[in-house]
């Protein structure tokens, strides 16, 4: 039997995960099976609003303006832009939108205004409408929330410990505020991490003890093998074994039950067979779409074929929570405060990122 708990200890998770690997998948498998239906997997995709000139030195992000990673930027889309690419996805079988937007932290201002119309737009589509847009303030989380907005996607990348080797430009803690302030609203949290950034299972383990502490944990939970985009400082990082993938979803499975688990990016590096043990794992949510962002991803044509040789098939939407109503911009209760919060920026320095900057400049 599955047990939902908010106090599992770093030593209780590594145990799970370094179960002998059969023991693991019987108690994922039977857990999941008890939560989820185990033949129904969420399908998302995910759409880049706005790409690259990102201000963050995250090691492992192509869109970050300060590494020469060949990806090219863009403009924030236009609302129409938008819909046209939510249609399609609706016609391949997505129940879900997710935007992700290349910004430190929201700004008030027009450009949040398009956001919100973009929401409003996906939502009237009987679309689960996602954004990942940084850390945003309370105010910021209920205007998105009015707007008709179904999850926000806030990773905590890795444990709180090792995160301070992937990213100076902001703390951890402002991670969990975000989330925070997504909770003081009624939109669903994703959160999750990557995999195969030098961490260790420790590190992994209490990426999950972040997460599973939460209350209520996050609904949605990514679990993402690091692609190493040349310019980055990732760069020359080996990609994980697929056992580990397992190993991550099947343990991320039995801490945090009820969650869905998202499997994400990578997925262009396993086999069928290695995604089928994940979804048997207990992962039930991907993305769909030739590319998560600016990184590549299975066509959506292989991934329905590997649906129909599983006997698996998409979700439907608003399954798990009702969808959101849509509250006009002229009946907003919710106005622009014009904030300027002040996010932490860490005076830490990472060695390999700041070599990966300078090296982009030669």
């Amino acid at each position: 039997m599955s047990i939902k708990k908010h106090n599992w200890t770093k030593d209780e998770i590594i145990s799970i995960y370094n179960k002998p690997l059969m023991d693991l998948l019987y108690e994922a498998a039977t857990i999941h099976r008890e939560q989820h239906d185990p033949n129904v997997v969420q399908v998302s995709t995910l759409l880049s609003i706005k790409t690259g000139g990102c201000p963050e030195d995250c090691g492992y992000c192509p869109q970050a303006a300060r590494y020469n990673t060949g990806v090219e930027g863009n403009d924030l889309m236009t609302v129409s832009q938008v819909k046209a690419q939510a249609l399609r996805a609706k016609s391949n079988g997505s129940s879900r939108v997710c935007m992700g937007a290349a910004w430190r932290n929201v700004k008030d201002g027009d450009e949040f205004d398009q956001v919100l119309e973009m929401v409003r737009t996906i939502n009237k589509l009987d679309m689960e409408v996602c954004c990942t847009l940084g850390m945003l303030t309370e105010n910021q989380a209920k205007r998105l929330a009015e707007a008709g907005l179904y999850a926000y996607n806030h990773n905590l990348d890795t444990s709180e410990e090792y995160y301070k080797d992937i990213i100076s430009t902001r703390g951890f803690e402002d991670r969990l505020q975000t989330i925070e302030n997504v909770r003081k609203t009624n939109v669903t949290v994703c959160s999750g991490g990557i995999i195969g950034m030098g961490e260790s299972i420790e590190d992994r383990a209490g990426m999950l003890v972040a997460l599973s502490t939460l209350n209520p944990q996050p609904e949605s939970v990514p679990i993402n093998a690091l692609v190493a985009v040349e310019g980055t400082p990732m760069e020359e990082e080996q990609p994980v074994e697929i056992w580990e993938m397992i190993r991550m979803v099947a343990t991320t499975r039995i801490v945090m039950p009820e969650t869905q688990v998202r499997l994400s990016a990578g997925r262009t590096n396993m086999s069928r067979e290695g995604q089928a043990m994940c979804f048997f794992a207990g992962a039930n949510s991907i993305f769909a779409g030739d590319k998560l962002l600016t990184t590549p991803n299975p066509d959506v044509n292989e991934d329905m074929k590997m649906f129909e040789t599983l006997g698996m098939v998409a979700q439907k939407p608003f399954i798990k929570i009702m969808q959101p109503k849509t509250v006009e911009a002229a009946d907003s209760q919710f106005n622009d405060l014009g904030e300027k919060p002040k996010w932490s920026r860490p005076k830490h320095t990472i060695e390999r990122n700041i070599e990966a900057s300078i090296k982009s400049k030669i």
